[in-house]
């Protein structure tokens, strides 16, 4: 008779088994592609991007006077 320590141990085990199998079968897929849609109409993800739209163009240098508006990105 298997005691409490090999009983344990041998649920772990296959625990562990199944856990790899899991991973084995996520990482076939990029992670932005297993998240997609994951935040669909979530109205807090829709505030978190527009306070980080918000930011991002909090960021970006004013354009001077006299300077054209629209495209301030310069060409390479």
């Amino acid at each position: 008779m298997a005691s409490s320590m090999e009983k344990r141990m041998a649920a772990l085990e296959q625990e562990i088994a199944q856990l790899k199998i899991q991973l084995a079968g996520s990482a076939e897929r990029p992670w932005w592609e297993r998240i997609s849609g994951t935040f669909a109409n979530d109205p807090a993800y829709k505030e978190a991007s527009r306070l980080g739209r918000e930011y991002r163009e909090s960021l970006r240098p004013k354009p001077t006077k006299g300077a054209k508006r629209g495209n301030t990105r310069p060409r390479h």
